[in-house]
């Protein structure tokens, strides 16, 4: 085994934001050298990294010499360039997880064909080239009302997503390549975080329960375990398990899943790293996500995914009303409260709705960790300083 501990070794990560910075956490406490790459000058993983440079990750050159004078490269955002990926895998290069991971994954539609193709359980879907083509679709009366409308490529925190109950409700959205998707009636939205190293060795996190924001189309809270029967629990980790099987991804796969009201189990969408699913896992599990994306991308055995105790987590996202220099309002008095722990990912400047911070409540009981979550959320406020 390579020795990757106070070593010559480089692990390079494209993006540096609040995941990059986390994943850092896990490479300072093995003392992996890293090297991030952001276009952002005040990136969250700037001070943590042994080397930073601002950088485009959409850019070709940029990403291949990068990744050329690292060991293993690996990425926090998908948004990244995938011809350069594929250069470097030629060179020889090791890139986890791969850029043929990452094609699949990158454009929904082409995830949601991924599907179909190895029989694995999703909502009907039908793909357009544009708004136009599916505007056609819908004068010929071949689209139905309600329905989904995705982007195919671009969307994240609940952006290219929007519940299409009208034609009118098609005009805002911009004109590109996209799906219509079934609106599924269902009980809950599910997350399986999969772990899968070099060797192929695979882990499942315990099924996660997510609950949205009405308007932002956000996770507020994420509840672990989800309260759902065991049936359904070991269901929902099989359809992740197969999923995982199918991509022979490297590295972290957090699978989002829908139960249906009949208690079929659905695949929304996959992200191929450390998910804002597997948060809790930072203060409620034997093995946080993001030492588990380390020791799987480094072909290191995997950590133990059995939890501790229960936990909700909750997101901080700028308030609606507030754009500015960031302040948490009330910090202090909910860092009083028992098993709460708050994330602050170090963006400086709040806006609507974007991903400050998160907080971790643990608890013996998951019903008594959703009761302080809300006193949590209630409590503390994501505001620009006046």
């Amino acid at each position: 085994m390579k020795n990757y501990f106070s070593s010559d070794f480089k692990l390079g990560i494209l993006g540096g934001g609040q995941l990059g910075k986390m994943l850092l956490y896990e490479t300072r406490k093995y003392d992996i050298a890293t090297s991030v790459v952001d276009p952002n000058p005040e990136a969250p993983a700037k001070l943590a990294a042994n080397q930073f440079q601002i950088g485009d990750l959409q850019d070709y050159e940029t990403v291949l010499q990068f990744g050329r004078k690292v060991d293993v490269l690996t990425f926090e955002i998908e948004s990244v360039n995938l011809e350069a990926l594929q250069q470097l895998e030629k060179e020889g290069k090791k890139v986890y997880p791969s850029a043929e991971t990452l094609l699949k994954i990158q454009d929904k539609g082409i995830q949601k064909q991924f599907y179909a193709e190895h029989q694995l359980p999703t909502a009907n879907f039908r793909l357009f080239t544009s708004k136009a083509e599916l505007t056609e679709a819908i004068i010929r009366k071949e689209v139905d009302f309600p329905f989904v409308w995705k982007a195919c490529k671009g969307g994240y925190d609940g952006k290219g997503v929007s519940v299409i109950k009208k034609q009118e409700d098609l005009i805002p959205l911009p004109e590109t390549a996209c799906m219509r998707e079934d609106l599924i009636p269902f009980k809950n939205e599910l997350a399986v975080i999969v772990a899968r190293n070099v060797s192929g060795e695979i882990k499942t996190y315990p099924v996660v329960e997510m609950e949205f924001h009405p308007t932002a189309n956000q996770v507020e809270y994420v509840l672990s375990p989800a309260r759902i029967s065991a049936e359904v629990e070991q269901k929902a980790r099989k359809v992740a398990m197969r999923v995982s099987e199918a991509f022979q991804h490297v590295g972290l796969l957090a699978v989002e899943l829908f139960q249906t009201e009949n208690d079929e189990i659905l695949i929304n969408e996959v992200a191929p790293r450390p998910h804002n699913s597997g948060h809790f896992s930072i203060e409620a599990s034997y093995t946080n996500q993001f030492e588990q994306h380390l020791r799987a991308i480094l072909d290191l055995p995997l950590g133990e995914t059995q939890q501790k105790l229960a936990a909700v987590m909750v997101n901080l996202v700028g308030d609606a009303d507030h754009t500015g220099n960031v302040h948490y309002q009330n910090i202090e008095e909910i860092m009083q409260m028992p098993g709460v722990t708050p994330h602050i990912y170090g963006k400086r400047e709040t806006r609507p709705f974007r991903k400050m911070g998160h907080v971790s409540i643990v608890h013996q009981d998951i019903n008594e960790a959703r009761k302080i979550a809300e006193q949590v959320k209630k409590k503390i406020k994501v505001i620009s300083k006046k």
